[in-house]
């Protein structure tokens, strides 16, 4: 019997662990400890809750006290700024009459040039006098077969007594002209328009009758360009009327047609005239600034005083001295009726004094230096009624709005003629047949058009190239326009099949009858700026820096002239009448304007362009003071002008002597709302706007001794010497780009 098999030893079973017990089941607290253990962590709690309030109170009272402290120290700042006003503002009344000084020199040559051109008796009339002016045209219009080099060197004569006449407007204060003059000023400039055009339309005529004898030897047909710095005429006359030569080229350049076969058969002549000037388009309106009854008060009240010399004459505060100055030397512009009524109010009841009718008598002879300059200046006419909106005429869409666009590049006259009889040689005698009422028009379609099967158009388009001249620039696509003689307007409409050619800047297009075409640029491409600088370069000489969305501009001031120094374009362009030519503001703006820069804001500007409002009495504060800082100090664009409100302007400055660039960390902010001015403490790179006055600094009552407390002796005697004519410039050119607003 096999041995029982061993059991397995039985598993031992591991030790109970003892479950731990808390104290509160090993020992339950009584009732009377529950209630201390309460009242200590409510004690606990009170006792946390009241050093929190105690906390914050001493953070309240130091808060207070603090805002106390600035409170005090501000009212202190305010009331030192206060006590030395009358002082800072008598110093810069001072330093501001150099505008007077400056229209009084320019008044004295104003009066010379017309004494000179009496001197000179050169044969030239003076078109500011009617007689002369009469006469001149009188005498021309009485001239006949004249040939077209004798009208083109005329022409030079006429364009330069159209442009005396346009200076004449510009440049003369407004209180210097009358209605009556200003009317016969534009009355004689239309005249001259038309009777140059009249002339050279004869002078085609006269050309025309010898097409015969200036025939191209490879088409039979004459082909002639005719130019100088003024016009280009282009001419055509149909002799062979071989439908083969129906696609005409001018030489080498970009300009032709090309001719349906009803008038490549017929006896016509086609004539592009090409002007560099626009002789079409509507004169602006301009009228008579009206002056206000508070201003009329002023001025009766003053003289009164000044005649009545035993009488003593009450004082007034200087500001009110300074306040009447700038009132009756400054023109401001009128954004809307707002601003129009605000300017006329803003001045207190003004006391009659002596100081003031000895600066009104002075300024009876010389007014303002906005006033005498009305390109893009803070204009001091009233808003003009006509029309007060370009919402009030503007109804058809293809009109175009001058106010907003800009022929540019001058205009293409587009004619189609009847081919004049011929001259013809006869035993030594030239015979040509003479027919009434000059040249005539070649009607294209015909007003009476014949009805026919055919599906074909008998009378197509005619198909015009013309070539963009090298010196203006667009930048944009242009748009095209023909005049419409009964409507008197630019229209975009009557285009068949346009075609633009950037690279080779030529433009192609159709049309079923031929009008005056031209070119029309957004005026406002270059609006708002993007930034800008005013850089001082050496005594009585500095340098405006702009940039647009399109490029960067440089303009340099140096004593009373100007000068476009700098722009970044290619090589495709001629700008050698304008780039780094010297010449005063005025031929300057003009000149940049046809060009294509147009940088110089007008009365209608706001409508369409997103502007940053300014207060335009601080706004033209400010550019005044500038202008008398401008040899030693560089200003230039702050982001925080736009956060500022419309009451205050903020910009950076910083002392230039010396030196190529301002490195940032010298650019200082300033703020002026036209009574106070003071340092901020924030820079271009800071978070937020903030008008907190900057550490050590005070207040002062004018921009010009703000910056005077960090100017060094050396710039502060630069400041001293500028040439008040300089200073005239410069304010002139701030006001014509209005950089506070437009950028």
């Amino acid at each position: 019997m096999a041995p029982k098999a061993k059991k397995a030893p039985k598993a031992k079973k591991p030790p109970k662990t003892k479950k731990a017990v808390s104290p509160e089941k090993k020992k339950k607290l009584s009732r009377i400890e529950r209630l201390k253990q309460q009242q200590e962590e409510e004690e606990r709690k009170l006792k946390e809750e009241e050093e929190a309030r105690l906390k914050a109170e001493r953070e309240a009272a130091e808060k207070l006290e603090k805002q106390q402290a600035k409170a005090r120290k501000w009212q202190a700042l305010i009331e030192k700024a206060e006590s030395r006003k009358n002082d800072e503002l008598e110093e810069l009344y001072l330093l501001e009459k150099c505008f007077l000084d400056a229209e009084k020199v320019k008044k004295e040559v104003r009066v010379f040039s017309k004494w000179k051109h009496y001197i000179d008796c050169d044969g030239t009339p003076d078109p500011c006098i009617t007689p002369e002016i009469n006469t001149y045209i009188s005498l021309w219009k009485e001239k006949t077969n004249e040939n077209i080099d004798t009208v083109m060197k005329e022409s030079k004569l006429v364009l330069s007594l159209i442009e005396k006449l346009e200076l004449a407007l510009l440049d003369t204060p407004p209180h210097e002209l009358t209605q009556k003059q200003i009317e016969q000023y534009q009355g004689s400039i239309l005249e001259l328009r038309e009777l140059l055009h009249l002339k050279f339309s004869e002078a085609t005529e006269t050309l025309l009758k010898e097409a015969s004898s200036l025939v191209d030897t490879d088409s039979g047909n004459m082909e002639k360009i005719i130019k100088d710095e003024n016009v280009t005429l282009y001419i055509w006359a149909n002799l062979k009327k071989n439908p083969k030569y129906k696609r005409i080229k001018f030489g080498d350049t970009g300009v032709g047609f090309e001719l349906p076969k009803a008038l490549a058969t017929s006896d016509i002549a086609v004539r592009i005239f090409h002007t560099n000037y626009d002789h079409i388009s509507p004169l602006p309106v301009i009228l008579k600034p009206v002056k206000s009854e508070i201003t009329d008060t002023i001025i009766e009240d003053s003289a009164e005083k000044e005649t009545a010399k035993d009488e003593e004459v009450p004082q007034a505060s200087l500001e009110e001295v300074v306040q009447n100055q700038e009132l009756m030397t400054s023109s401001i512009f009128e954004m809307d009726t707002k601003t129009e009524s605000s300017l006329v109010i803003f001045k207190k009841s003004m006391s009659s004094i002596r100081d003031y009718a000895e600066m009104k008598k002075e300024e009876s002879e010389v007014k303002s230096v906005s006033d005498s300059f009305s390109v893009g200046l803070l204009a001091a006419a009233p808003k003009v009624s006509v029309p007060d909106s370009i919402y009030e005429i503007i109804n058809d869409e293809d009109i175009v709005d001058l106010k907003g666009f800009t022929p540019l590049g001058g205009i293409y006259h587009l004619n189609i003629l009847k081919l004049p009889p011929q001259s013809k040689q006869v035993k030594g005698w030239t015979i040509v047949e003479l027919l009434s009422g000059g040249l005539q028009p070649f009607v294209y379609p015909p007003e009476i058009i014949e009805e026919t099967i055919d599906t074909e158009n008998p009378y197509p388009p005619i198909e015009i190239f013309i070539e963009i001249k090298k010196n203006v620039v667009f930048f944009e696509k242009p748009m095209i326009a023909r005049w419409d003689s009964q409507g008197n307007s630019w229209r975009t409409d009557g285009f068949v099949s346009l075609y633009y050619d950037m690279p080779e800047r030529t433009i192609s297009f159709s049309l079923e009858s031929v009008f005056p075409v031209t070119l029309i640029q957004d005026t406002h491409v270059h609006m708002p700026y993007e930034s800008w600088e005013l850089k001082p370069i050496d005594l009585n000489e500095a340098v405006l820096n702009i940039t647009t969305a399109y490029i960067d501009i440089d303009i340099q001031i140096k004593d009373n002239q100007c000068m476009l120094t700098s722009v970044e374009l290619g090589d495709e362009y001629d700008l050698s009448h304008l780039l780094g030519k010297w010449m005063n503001i005025t031929n300057l703006i003009i000149a940049m304007k046809e060009t294509g820069f147009n940088i110089f804001p007008s009365e209608h500007s706001h409508i369409y362009v997103a502007v940053n409002y300014k207060d335009p009495l601080v706004e033209m504060k400010c550019y005044r003071q500038m202008a008398l800082m401008a040899s030693a100090y560089s200003f230039g664009w702050s982001r925080w002008n736009k956060d500022s409100g419309p009451g205050k302007i903020v910009f950076k400055a910083s002392e230039f002597l010396d030196k190529r660039y301002v490195a940032e960390s010298k650019w200082f902010l300033f703020m002026f709302d036209g009574e106070r001015a003071q340092k901020l403490k924030i820079n271009e790179y800071s978070e937020e706007f903030s008008e907190e006055l900057d550490d050590d600094t005070e207040f002062h009552s004018t921009l010009y001794h703000m910056i005077k407390d960090f100017t060094s002796e050396a710039a502060l005697k630069k400041i001293m010497d500028t040439d008040y004519l300089f200073i005239d410039v410069v304010c002139k050119l701030l006001l014509s780009t209005r950089v506070l607003t437009f950028a």
